[in-house]
């Protein structure tokens, strides 16, 4: 069997870019084989991620990935106007190209990376493919009932026509989190077959929607030994969600907690924390 393949995958918009310069930086760095960075953005912000444009990175536009029937609204701050479903949000369309850039790019294997992550050590194919599996983020029993993520859940079942899992779920969601290619075309078909239209049609209909959660349930439940995929419940970044700031002797307190499993770290955006305020806890470490 070849070698698979690999690109690295990130959606953003202009309040990240700074974000995004850093993750790009720590790519550069880190990586210790030829990897394709795909960044995403609306065309409006083309002009100003073209700065991060190089010789393994290329600046897509979410239009491009979209199908024609989906418009940005240029007097609507946080929607985009469809010929087909109900006019669908900023942060639903993320999902939505998420799900459809697997069209768009050569690579086999699609490494999901948001803009508010960066590496902090060396990485490269071997940290997602062992022995032509790729592996996936999968954490048993993890989501329990009432949760948000447990209504996601059953959105995934739902738009599979599954029967709805008893609780607790796994979960799926992570901050460097890796698809076959094939399964992803294997999920559109899917889809398409057991709802009789598109699927981009059928999905962007769901009010509610977690790409991660629909991907992983789809190997899970339907492809199961035949995905490639091996399951990996280890979290390789190391995460701050909180949506308010850290003080520098947080940071230092957070960075303190990076692990040997960790080749990679998220501070949330939500958090509100300038790149100034932690890009030299990340130049430091020593690892």
């Amino acid at each position: 069997m070849k070698n698979q393949t690999c690109c690295i995958i990130t959606p953003s918009y202009v309040k990240d870019f700074d974000r995004c310069r850093l993750l790009s930086e720590t790519i550069t760095q880190f990586n210790q084989s030829p990897i394709n960075h795909y960044i995403i953005v609306d065309q409006k912000d083309e002009r100003l991620f073209s700065q991060l444009k190089k010789a393994n990175t290329e600046i897509i536009t979410v239009e491009s990935v979209l199908p024609w029937w989906i418009k940005k609204i240029p007097f609507l701050k946080n929607g985009w106007f469809s010929f087909k479903t109900l006019p669908l949000r900023n942060w639903f369309i993320q999902q939505l190209v998420k799900l459809s850039i697997a069209k768009d790019v050569a690579e086999e294997v699609l490494i999901f990376v948001d803009s508010d992550v960066a590496f902090i050590r060396p990485f490269d194919t071997k940290n997602f493919i062992v022995d032509h599996q790729v592996r996936l983020f999968r954490e048993p029993d993890a989501i329990a009932a009432g949760s948000e993520l447990s209504a996601w859940s059953d959105v995934a079942c739902d738009l599979l026509q599954l029967p709805r899992l008893p609780r607790p779920v796994p979960n799926y969601l992570g901050n460097v989190i890796t698809w076959k290619k094939d399964n992803v075309f294997k999920l559109h078909n899917y889809i398409e077959e057991i709802s009789n239209q598109e699927w981009i049609k059928t999905i962007a209909k769901s009010w509610h929607l977690s790409e991660y959660l629909l991907y992983g349930t789809f190997v899970d439940q339907v492809l199961k030994e035949k995905s490639g995929h091996f399951y990996d419940p280890v979290k390789n970044c190391h995460e701050y969600w909180t949506p308010q700031s850290m003080s520098d002797q947080q940071l230092q307190q957070f960075f303190s907690e990076v692990t040997n499993d960790h080749i990679a770290v998220m501070i949330s955006a939500k958090a509100g924390m300038p790149v100034s305020r932690y890009e030299k806890y990340i130049k430091e470490q020593k690892l």
